[in-house]
């Protein structure tokens, strides 16, 4: 019997300070409020999905790990207090974003405080590109690679069409306006108008004046380089004013939170990319992604976003770098990142060495009509794979990055 005792004894000591061990905090600075709050929860939900099984798995370097969470808002200001707040609560890694300039902002101090940043829903060039350095890594394909895959499906399947650009006047929104011209032919500005939307607080009067200004002209491509409420509200009007029947549509970042809003009927047909749907797991054959698709169902009641995939696989690829490295030294974990290949939720993913950039495989999809969606049996399988192109393909080369840079020609 004593010995019972002192076996139960000794078990309770070490599940005990197992449990007691200080945890390992990380930062999630995410879009509560704003015109990216619906991408946001998706991001908030990915991360506690990934901290939660990371746990049941016995944790950390035998200590838990903790999720510390903050609102960005979407403004690079507050990302960027949001990443002082979290260093000075102990945190080891911070990730998150909705913007571009949030992204580039936050990284920037994450690097002054020593700390990794990942940034999530950051599409810019400019965020590996000419911001890039050491301590930044983006876990999202680039606004070049969404490019590229739009590019070479429109080039096959709509060739010589006249575009209409209605952009949003920041980093990202020049960016990719920039990259879908180059890869459509489209850059007479001449023959492919536009129209550009303010960074911030766009007026219903000047979503309006853009879209009346693209239904004018004798575009047979619309392309809405928008994100968030300012992509919901230009939908709704641009499906009022009937432009669905004579333009193909092009957002070129599309979510489901987009189409729960805005509603299947308005973005029927309407043509985008995403890095991951939930069918993916499945076309690739992808274990991991079956059950974090199952285990997200499971939990919500609905099928997971892209957002939420680029939340949960950061987590879980940092803590794979801490468990390769035996550290929670940024610079070790630097090292354990930089070309490390590996397959979680799709297909055969890369940390790149020399950007930083995670190069993986990116989909062009068109929205399901909506009598496809309620099918469905949670009505929400809105997303057809239309093309697909390699990461390595997609992604820019190493001189291209090189050409960005300027004289820079490493990550600092």
């Amino acid at each position: 019997m004593g010995r019972v005792i002192l076996f139960c004894c000794l078990l309770f000591n070490c599940l005990g300070n197992g449990l007691l061990a200080e945890p390992i905090k990380i930062g999630l600075s995410y879009p509560r409020t704003g015109n990216y709050k619906a991408e946001g929860l998706e991001l908030h939900r990915g991360a506690l999905m990934a901290v939660a099984a990371i746990n049941a798995q016995g944790g950390l370097l035998g200590r838990p790990l903790q999720l510390l969470t903050r609102n960005s808002a979407s403004r690079a200001d507050k990302a960027r207090g949001n990443v002082e707040r979290f260093a000075s609560q102990g945190a080891r890694m911070v990730f998150g974003g909705a913007t571009s300039e949030e992204a580039i902002a936050a990284g920037k101090r994450a690097r002054e405080l020593g700390l990794l940043y990942f940034a999530t829903l950051s599409f810019a060039e400019e965020v590996t590109g000419r911001a890039g350095h050491r301590y930044l890594f983006r876990e999202s394909n680039s606004a070049l690679m969404s490019a590229r895959v739009l590019g070479e499906y429109l080039g096959w399947n709509m060739p010589r069409q006249r575009y209409h650009y209605i952009v949003v006047d920041d980093t990202w929104g020049r960016s990719i306006e920039s990259e879908l011209r180059l890869t459509t032919g489209s850059q007479d500005r001449a023959r492919h108008g536009r129209s550009a939307l303010p960074a911030s607080g766009a007026l219903q009067r000047q979503r309006a004046e853009a879209l009346h200004k693209a239904a004018a002209s004798d575009a047979e491509i619309l392309v809405l380089a928008l994100l968030g409420e300012d992509l919901l509200h230009s939908m709704r009007l641009a499906h009022d004013l009937g432009l669905h029947k004579r333009m193909q549509i092009i957002v070129p970042h599309l979510s489901k939170s987009l189409i729960q809003q805005a509603g299947p009927k308005v973005m029927q047909g309407v043509i985008g990319t995403q890095a991951w749907t939930w069918q993916v797991p499945s076309e690739e054959q992808s274990p991991g992604g079956q059950a974090f698709v199952a285990e997200y169902i499971e939990q919500h009641r609905e099928y997971p976003d892209s957002a939420a995939a680029s939340a949960y696989a950061i987590v879980q690829q940092w803590a794979e770098a801490v468990r390769r490295s035996a550290s929670l030294d940024s610079e070790k974990l630097i090292g354990a990142l930089e070309d490390h290949s590996y397959s979680l939720l799709k297909g055969p993913q890369q940390w790149r060495a020399f950007d930083h950039q995670n190069v993986q495989s990116v989909y062009a999809v068109r929205v399901k009509a909506r009598s496809q969606i309620m099918q469905d049996l949670l009505k929400q399988d809105y997303f057809e794979i239309i093309h697909r192109m390699d990461g390595e393909d997609a992604a820019p080369s190493q001189d291209e990055w090189q050409q960005q840079r300027g004289e820079q020609l490493t990550l600092q």
